[in-house]
């Protein structure tokens, strides 16, 4: 009876796994060297110049956050609703503490709306999918 539960626990659990990957296919995870490298250059710059091709929303989270795995659904229906339009990155603030100091996350989610020019923009909290459809009408200026 323990190997059949413990069996049922094991399948559960690989099948999570695997679902979570799925789940985040097209959304980028950026380090700090990538973000520097995509995004913006902090360590150089003081005056906000975006490098990226398309509007960009900056998803700070950590695994352990339930509101996160709240939202991270409505992340990748997103994208792939505004695929060619707009770009999702996620940033884990556990693995990338320097990244998520520079933009001041002391609570998450947290997310960053990154229009083609002018400043970005911070939410905080597990928002609905209205609100980002708002705010990429609105602060990225992508219909």
């Amino acid at each position: 009876m323990k190997k059949i539960a413990f069996f049922i626990l094991l399948v559960t659990i690989v099948n999570f796994s695997f679902g979570q990957k799925e789940e985040n296919k097209g959304i980028e995870h950026l380090t700090k060297e990538a973000f520097i490298e995509k995004v913006f250059d902090y360590n150089n710059n003081s005056e906000w110049k975006y490098k990226g091709e398309l509007p960009a929303i900056v998803d700070f989270y950590a695994d352990w956050c339930r509101p996160c795995k709240m939202v991270a659904p409505i992340l990748v229906e997103l994208q792939k609703e505004y695929k060619g339009k707009i770009i999702i990155y996620k940033v884990n603030v556990d693995e990338q503490k320097e990244l998520a100091g520079v933009f001041q996350t002391r609570s998450i989610p947290a997310f960053l709306f990154i229009p083609m020019t002018g400043q970005p923009q911070m939410a905080k909290g597990a928002l609905p999918k209205e609100t980002f459809e708002k705010a990429i009408k609105e602060v990225l200026k992508v219909e």
